[in-house]
Parts: structure tokens; C-alpha cells; sequence
């Protein structure tokens, strides 16, 4: 059992360094620069192919593995009964409002708590793990479906400061979020409001169909790792090749056209989302299947414990990243290809923490206060 904890440990970890390949543009850049390459006009070839690199690689397949383990987490929590759980995602809410509007913009944590409390009534309700996968890909399916419809009714409308900023919005945005203060708090408070409102309209029904689809696959056993190592390798390239499938011709058209914001901002992003789930439980199996090779890996003990701090280690990537590019003034000094060279010191980062805070603790400083405050608010001692 202690293995398969490692493993799922690994997976996270290859989640919390696969999310920030994208969040370093969030962080170095325009809003509309994480979608839209060509958000300040035609790209340079370099910036096209590292948009298209991570498109097809990176680009919401590690949010989804991300939420992928974290229904395999609440379904992992049962036993602590409703109570603790509801107060564990309740905090995490309260963690992600104030990550979201003092510190970065970009935070996930409300979210994913927000939607857990939805998912968590379905997991305890839910009679086998086929429920719970098949309610997860109806889900997931609904989501997709209002994209098109947003595609219909949205699609024709002027390009908003989110896909095509003028040179006003990007002034703005640089003067608050270098600036900071009570401003920039301002604006993450709309921000928040904005994302609330696409969390209910369409994109809660991805992350809900993921958790659950996550969820279903812990408590049929596949995602703690009981399947053969073979099944894992042979799943692996069937599960990524079709991500991989799926995507490619809508990277390959989004750069043909342009990224123009008609096809762009909707329809073509919906290849993305359908072939993600398929990628992201690809790379779980790529690892599952080669764990035997990867489980006496010094690196592989590494990623672990990056895995084993998740939440200290997201929040740590703000606060490197937010220091770097909001208060010593390198936001927008850099271009989206050149922002990928500062993932593998912030990588390196991570790593030294979590490795030097478990030879003395038994986890990470976030988790310990996590779990504090869920105990406390529900009752256990």
C-alpha cells in the first residue's frame, strides 16, 4: 500500500511541475497571452512553436491530471466520514480566496474546492465506481457541449482585453499588477467574480467531470495502481496517442488562421479539452507502467515529494514567480519562449524545499496548517 501511495505521490508532483510550464505565462505576461500567442500581433516562429509545443503537451492536460487526483483524493478521504472532508474543502476555499486576491490572480484552490463540495454528495452517493465514471463523462461531455454553444452566441463578438488587448490594457495591467496594493486587490476581486461566473456556466462541469472520473478510477483500483505493469504501459500509449490525435489539428489550424479570435476563442479549444482527460491519464500510466524502472530513482523520490506537498509547493510557485515578475519588475520583460527557461530553477526550487522539509517533518508546512484547521472546525481532536 505504501508504494502505491509514492505512486500517486508522483503523479501529483508530475502535475504541480507540469502546471506551471503554463501558469509561467500567466505569471510573465498579458491574460491574454495564455491562450493567444499572437495577442500583440503575429507571433515570432519561436513563440509559435513553444505555444504549440506546450498546447499539445501541456496546456489543461496537468489542470485536468490535477483534478483527476484530486477526486482520487476525496475518494481516498471517505473514511474520515463528510463532516472532516466538507471542512478540509472549506478551507481550502478559504486558502484560495486569499491566494487568489493578495498574492496571484491565476489561483485554482477556490475552485477546485468550491466544485469538491458539489462532487463529494456524488461520491458518497454513488453505488460503484461505472457510476461514478459514467456521471464523470457525462459531466465532462456537458461542459464541452456549452463551449459550442458559447461558440454560437459568443464567437462573433469583438475580441475582448483577454484574447486581444489594446495597448491601454496592457499598460493597465502592468501598472497593477506590478504596483500591487489595494488596486491590484481590486482587480483580483473582479477577476474572481468573472471566474466564478465561467466556473457555473461551463468549466465547473470539466472540473466536476474530471473529479468524479478521477474518484470512480481510485475506488475501481486502477488509479492505485493494481492493473499489471504492462496494462499501464500498453494503456499509456493508447490513452496519449489519442490526446495527442485529438489536439493536433486544432493547434495546427489555430496557427494557420492566425488565432483568429472567431474559431480561436471557443471552437477550437474544445479539441483541447475532449483529448486532455485521455492525455493526462496517459502520463499517470506511463508512470505507473515503468514504476518498477522509476521507483529507486533518486529524481523519482524527488518528484514525490513535491507530490507529498502539493499545496505548499503550488503556493511556493507564486510566491517565487509573483516576487520575480510582479515586484522586481520583470512582468512583460520577457517573451513566451524565454519564460520557459525560468521553470527548471523554479522546478529545482520546489524540489529542495519538499526534499530538505520532510527529513524533519511529515508534511509540508500548508498541509500541517490544512489539516490543523479542518480538525479543529470539525470536531477532531
Amino acid at each position: 500500500m505504501r508504494e502505491r501511495i509514492v505512486m500517486l505521490d508522483c503523479a501529483r508532483g508530475m502535475a504541480i511541475f507540469g502546471i506551471l510550464l503554463m501558469n509561467i505565462t500567466a505569471f510573465g505576461l498579458p491574460k491574454a497571452a495564455y491562450l493567444n500567442p499572437a495577442f500583440m500581433g503575429e507571433p515570432s516562429v519561436a513563440d509559435a512553436l513553444s505555444w504549440a509545443l506546450m498546447d499539445l503537451l501541456a496546456q489543461v492536460k496537468f489542470l485536468t491530471l490535477f483534478a483527476l487526483l484530486f477526486g482520487a483524493g476525496l475518494q481516498m478521504l471517505i473514511p474520515r466520514g463528510g463532516v472532516w472532508i466538507r471542512s478540509r474543502l472549506l478551507w481550502l476555499m478559504v486558502i484560495g480566496l486569499i491566494h487568489g486576491i493578495f498574492f496571484w490572480d491565476g489561483d485554482i484552490l477556490f475552485d477546485y474546492g468550491l466544485v469538491g463540495l458539489v462532487c463529494l454528495g456524488l461520491i458518497l452517493h454513488a453505488k460503484d465506481s461505472r457510476s461514478l465514471i459514467h456521471t464523470g463523462i457525462a459531466l465532462y461531455v456537458v461542459g464541452l457541449v456549452i463551449l459550442l454553444l458559447m461558440q454560437w452566441l459568443l464567437a462573433s463578438g469583438t475580441p475582448g482585453r483577454y484574447w486581444l488587448p489594446s495597448l491601454a490594457d496592457r499598460i493597465y495591467e502592468y501598472y497593477w499588477q506590478t504596483t500591487g496594493g489595494p488596486q491590484a486587490w481590486r482587480m483580483r476581486v473582479d477577476l474572481l467574480q468573472s471566474g466564478l461566473f465561467s466556473l457555473a456556466a461551463q468549466y465547473g462541469w470539466l472540473l466536476c467531470g474530471a473529479m468524479l472520473i478521477g474518484a470512480g478510477l481510485m475506488r475501481s483500483g486502477w488509479l492505485a495502481g493494481t492493473r499489471s505493469s504492462a496494462h499501464y504501459r500498453k494503456m499509456s500509449i493508447i490513452l496519449i496517442g489519442v490526446g495527442l490525435i485529438v489536439n493536433l489539428p486544432s493547434v495546427v489550424v489555430q496557427w494557420l488562421i492566425g488565432w483568429n479570435y472567431h474559431w480561436c476563442a471557443f471552437l477550437l479549444q474544445i479539441p483541447r479539452e475532449l483529448g486532455a482527460p485521455f492525455q493526462a491519464l496517459g502520463y499517470v500510466a506511463l508512470c505507473y507502467g515503468f514504476w518498477p524502472t522509476l521507483a529507486p530513482l533518486r529524481i523519482t523520490r524527488y518528484i514525490s515529494n513535491v507530490g507529498r506537498m502539493a499545496l505548499s509547493n503550488y503556493l511556493l510557485q507564486t510566491l517565487i514567480c509573483t516576487l520575480l515578475f510582479n515586484q522586481s519588475g520583470l512582468f512583460m520583460a520577457y517573451d513566451r519562449t524565454s519564460l520557459l527557461l525560468f521553470v527548471p530553477p523554479i522546478w529545482l526550487a520546489n524540489i529542495l524545499f519538499s526534499s530538505l522539509w520532510l527529513r524533519r517533518f511529515r508534511q509540508g508546512p500548508m498541509e500541517w496548517l490544512w489539516r490543523r484547521l479542518t480538525a479543529m472546525t470539525a470536531g477532531v481532536v
